[in-house]
């Protein structure tokens, strides 16, 4: 799938959602043939974010930035960076956001220098088979609370639906009429589905993606 990312590409979502595993994959893509520097504005939740694949970026060119206090013991919600410079540099940068709203806010501190850009857009990473946003209902309600938090509009809906290991082809199949659903309820366009390459036979648009983000029992 060939799909035209903006300079600046906010990706945010429920927690588990899968949004950080989505904004891994897009910043690897992009780095094949761009500069690219991931900002991890994920304040709220200490496990599984983007400033746990400093290694996997570094190898590949990309930059990435991350709160202070990234990967302490020290749960403490400090934004250390100067996200305007970061946008106005060169190259992409996809910015990780915090899932639900008290992880938007982080985003609305910076409102008055991203709301006024037209190249920048925010993605909604939706999942069927997690808990509060099993319904297109349940989905855009968050999604409502999440763009009233940020000050921004959701521009897209990426449909990144699994259930983990267990995921398959129908897995994904089932989730396409939730996910295009949810996107006519938020007024955005359903961008593409999500999953690794053997699960999107038949499935259009869609973007293969690696698994990066494993819960621990996977990792052993």
């Amino acid at each position: 799938m060939n799909f035209n990312f903006p300079k600046i590409t906010v990706i945010t979502g429920h927690y588990g959602c899968g949004k950080t595993n989505v904004a891994v994959n897009i910043a690897l893509k992009l780095a094949e043939s761009q500069k690219v520097t991931v900002v991890d504005l994920d304040i709220v939740n200490p496990y599984f974010r983007t400033a746990d694949f400093g290694e996997l970026f570094e190898s590949k060119g990309i930059k990435l930035v991350t709160p202070m206090y990234a990967n302490s013991n020290l749960d403490i919600p400090a934004l250390s960076f100067d996200l305007g410079g970061i946008v106005n540099g060169e190259g992409s940068v996809i910015i990780d956001v915090g899932g639900d709203p008290e992880g938007a806010t982080a985003l609305g501190r910076y409102g008055d220098q991203l709301k006024s850009r037209d190249d920048l857009s925010l993605y909604c990473v939706v999942n069927k088979y997690r808990y509060l946003t099993s319904t297109a209902d349940e989905a855009t309600e968050l999604l409502a609370e999440i763009k009233a938090a940020s000050g921004l509009p959701c521009n897209g809906i990426i449909n990144n639906s699994n259930l983990g290991a267990l995921t398959d082809n129908r897995t994904v199949k089932d989730s396409l009429e939730y996910a295009e659903q949810v996107a006519k309820a938020a007024g955005s366009p359903l961008l593409f589905t999500c999953s690794e390459e053997k699960n999107l036979d038949g499935i259009t648009p869609a973007m293969p993606v690696n698994i990066y983000v494993k819960p621990l029992w996977e990792q052993i």
